[in-house]
């Protein structure tokens, strides 16, 4: 299979909803391009059996191991404080004891004791919930989520770092795409770009409509033109609305509830379109606007993936 070619096709049209699973497979990296599908089958099966050993850890914690075991006790409350509020207007989710609600739990506690570094932090599970949407199966959307949280995971370092050089890189991309825009943040004091916070850290997961932040997410991850478009969507969409900022003299907490209001209301489409163009502008200027390691681009290696931490939010 050529990926590449598969990738651009993916980039500019989207997958087809019933074949997702396969294609989010592949574009996460469960999966390789170039497996048959007898090696993705004895590699789902092995897996599986991972997945159920990882998953037996906490299943096992007894009441009485639970009460002197104050982390998972905090982490669980926290989970399942969460998936009870995640997408339950989609009628996957929706309902009371709704299976589905109760393998989010279950996936993001298995992941707690998969990477207990990193544990759990308010946002996974929106990350989580259209992997297991897609992928209708509790093990392979367990690995397509360890395989998103290689790259997004230090989104929810406690230092922030993760989230810091994303909203740093931005600035830079705003300075060299529209100047005044950027002077205009500079004399606010809005070069922090916090208000934008909530887009990189979930991926727009609550600025669009569900099936739209499956067709954003697919293209993201194609990593096609740049494995930062996600920042070039985030200045496309600040160019759609920068003369009402700045002709309305937007100061940072009114931006900040302008942004967060704007959910719902982005034209993904053309969103989309403006973000490409952007990006072919911005070029090697562009692309040197951002520090190696920023994610999504894999973690450089310093023997740590992530500082202990509990969340974000």
């Amino acid at each position: 299979m050529d990926s590449k070619a598969l990738r651009k096709r993916i980039f500019y049209g989207g997958v087809e909803h019933t074949l997702r699973k396969e294609a989010w497979s592949l574009l996460l990296g469960y999966h390789a391009y170039d497996s048959t599908y007898a090696e993705r089958e004895y590699l789902a099966s092995t897996k599986k059996l991972e997945y159920e050993t990882i998953k037996q850890q906490w299943q096992s914690i007894s009441p009485e191991q639970a009460k002197r075991f104050t982390k998972f006790r905090e982490r669980k409350g926290l989970i399942e404080k969460d998936v009870v509020r995640t997408d339950r207007t989609l009628s996957f989710y929706d309902g009371d004891d709704n299976p589905n609600v109760n393998l989010l739990r279950d996936i993001l506690l298995t992941y707690s004791f998969y990477n207990f570094d990193l544990g759990y932090c308010q946002g996974m599970s929106d990350l989580l919930s259209p992997i297991l949407f897609v992928m209708e199966d509790e093990s392979e959307s367990f690995w397509c989520f360890v395989a998103l949280m290689e790259r997004l995971g230090p989104n929810f370092d406690r230092d922030q770092n993760g989230m810091h050089s994303q909203l740093f890189a931005l600035s830079k991309l705003v300075e060299i795409l529209d100047s005044p825009l950027h002077n205009y943040f500079n004399q606010n004091d809005c070069l922090n770009y916090f208000f934008c916070f909530r887009w990189v850290l979930i991926q727009f997961k609550r600025e669009f409509e569900y099936e739209k932040t499956m067709r954003l997410w697919e293209v993201l991850w194609t990593h096609y033109l740049s494995e930062h478009l996600h920042l070039y969507v985030c200045v496309a969409i600040l160019k759609r609305y920068r003369n009402k900022i700045m002709g309305e003299k937007m100061d940072f907490d009114t931006l900040l509830k302008f942004i967060n209001e704007l959910s719902g209301s982005i034209d993904l489409d053309s969103i989309l379109r403006d973000a490409e163009a952007l990006c072919i502008c911005a070029g090697e200027n562009g692309a040197a606007c951002i520090p190696p390691g920023t994610p999504p681009s894999l973690p450089i290696d310093n023997g740590l993936l992530y500082s202990q931490h509990d969340d974000v939010l």
